[in-house]
């Protein structure tokens, strides 16, 4: 850990998608700042090779594996338990798994899988979590969305939240960044009293695993080709997230419902400030993964 960072010892911080790409390397800084880390991850061999290499780059062994499906709600519940029976305190929430296909394709519980796994999955794990973040205060959400929001022409449509009537790749992507930022909102606005912070970022254009697993295409295909040559490195792109779980400048410490591209403030779209969406979308939310209870 380097004289300038600041000294995590003591605090748990759980990261989803951290077997790869920006959660993997946000594990490594975290834990290299002495934080208790603990790595969710989809598939137990590719997370156990993640956690020896978090262990050995960070110098730490205070670092954990858990298996989490974002894309089943009963395995976000089933992994909720068992934190919840092994750990007293939640000192950071990164929710940084996320995924794009290029077919419509369903989750466990029949949703539309972007829109599940960005969203839904994530909603109900925090929602599962929240009373320990609360215990824990000051505690803080990390929330990885994209500029892709910004592409979400027209916004969410709620009459279509699966995008059964019409589905287009990046599009329905962009709505699920979206819908990450108007959870950022809500969810800020609900925990603020609480003494729990809230905030999204995006962490730049990655050269990660992200779209790696085979379900983008030819879009995979070329993420993968050209990646290497035009985007930044996940080290570069965890940054983002490492600043906004660690830091103790009042500026991020002190800053909740904010948006931090690159690590930096600034506002959203006008369509990820609209509360009256973001509302709408946490009661669409909750009646939906109710459903599937």
């Amino acid at each position: 850990m380097s004289s300038t960072a600041p000294d995590l010892a003591g605090r748990t911080i759980l990261i989803t998608g951290a077997n790869a790409g920006i959660g993997k390397e946000t594990a490594v800084a975290l834990a290299g700042m002495g934080a208790d880390v603990v790595m969710a991850a989809r598939n137990p061999a590719k997370g156990e090779e993640a956690m020896a290499e978090v262990r050995d780059r960070s110098g730490s062994d205070r670092v954990e594996l858990g298996v989490l499906d974002l894309a089943s709600l009963s395995s976000v519940r089933t992994f909720a338990d068992d934190f919840l029976a092994t750990h007293d305190r939640l000192d950071v929430l990164v929710n940084n798994a996320g995924g794009i296909t290029d077919r419509w394709t369903p989750t466990d519980d029949g949703f539309e899988q972007m829109f599940g796994v960005n969203h839904l999955g994530h909603f109900l794990l925090t929602n599962l979590l929240r009373d320990r973040l609360i215990a824990s205060a000051p505690a803080r959400v990390v929330v990885v969305s994209s500029i892709a929001h910004r592409y979400a022409i027209g916004g969410l449509r709620f009459d279509d939240l699966q995008s059964e009537r019409r589905f287009s790749s990046f599009p329905v992507y962009g709505r699920s960044k979206l819908a990450n930022l108007l959870f950022t909102a809500e969810l800020a606005d609900q925990l603020e009293p609480h003494g729990v912070t809230v905030n999204a970022v995006h962490p730049g254009s990655i050269n990660s695993h992200f779209g790696g697993d085979g379900d983008t295409g030819l879009l995979g295909l070329l993420i993968a080709k050209i990646g290497r040559y035009v985007l930044r490195s996940p080290e570069v792109g965890a940054r983002a997230s490492v600043k906004l779980a660690s830091s103790n400048d009042p500026r991020v410490a002190g800053t909740t419902g904010a948006y931090f591209p690159k690590g930096h403030r600034r506002p959203a779209s006008r369509r990820a400030r609209d509360r009256d969406s973001a509302r709408r979308l946490w009661e669409a939310s909750e009646q939906l993964v109710a459903e599937r209870s």
